[in-house]
């Protein structure tokens, strides 16, 4: 995380509640299996915590991410670390890396078939991409809980927004076959995701994550709406006084044969 069209990040939100997003990537670094001396590029990098965890390994990696405010942290708690400041769907930085690496990123990139393309082209003969993302169906109750509230109070254009791709596995295992990658492994599945703020927790995941709905709502509107979401969800979010998100996740590995 991440790389959005929304270049403006609340980062000291993400980090101290939203953390979670880059502590499960760990997992997926271990999948990669970052080698000494490989070139590896973290795609949407973030704050750059899973950045460092690669280079750890003795991989000469790189952050990039669109977001200057997710760069400048990245950037401020890792100065021995580069990061570049780029789109997935339109970057090149000359030298081929030997491997990508993407957590919780590229369902936020709409024009899918452009990302998946910039990817190939960045990518080794043999060079293998190693991805996590939302995946059909993710945070799905969040999502209609929020749609229907902004009707409710009027908001039909604010609602009718669509800010994310959460593709099933054979749609986007296809877009990355048709490429001309070789998927060599590919899973959906459920991650129920623990919200930090036992309080807040709902209205906290849309401010972070949803916030491009509530754009141009009077604050006093926008505060009734997400009151209104997070008590609709709470027979089904709310458990043992903790609120959760219905997080559904795709991961893969695909290999770049020529």
């Amino acid at each position: 995380m991440a790389i959005t069209e929304n270049n403006t990040w609340n980062t000291s939100l993400y980090n101290k509640k939203h953390d979670f997003v880059f502590k499960y990537g760990e997992y997926l670094v271990q999948m990669l299996t970052p080698q000494e001396g490989e070139r590896i590029l973290d795609v949407g990098c973030g704050t750059g915590y899973l950045t460092n965890l690669i280079a750890a390994s003795g991989a000469l990696v790189t952050g990039m991410d669109n977001s200057i405010d997710m760069i400048a942290k990245a950037r401020n708690e890792y100065p021995h670390l580069p990061f570049r400041l780029a789109s997935v769907t339109d970057f090149d930085f000359n030298e081929p890396y030997d491997a990508l690496f993407s957590n919780a990123v590229l369902h936020w990139v709409i024009e899918k078939e452009q990302a998946v393309k910039s990817m190939y082209n960045n990518l080794k003969p043999g060079g293998r991409l190693v991805l996590e993302m939302g995946g059909k169906g993710n945070v799905e109750t969040i999502i209609q809980a929020l749609k229907k509230a902004l009707i409710n109070h009027g908001y039909k254009q604010q609602a009718s927004r669509e800010l994310w791709y959460f593709p099933s596995l054979s749609e986007y295992t296809g877009l990355l076959e048709k490429q001309g990658f070789r998927v060599t492994y590919a899973a959906h599945y459920n991650r129920e995701t623990e919200l930090k703020d036992t309080q807040q927790g709902i209205k906290d995941w849309v401010n972070m994550f949803g916030g491009t709905f509530l754009e141009g709502i009077e604050p006093a509107a926008k505060d009734n709406i997400l009151e209104e979401v997070q008590e609709a969800l709470r027979k089904t979010q709310f458990r043992n006084q903790k609120w959760y998100a219905d997080n559904k996740r795709l991961r893969v590995v695909a290999i770049k044969e020529n």
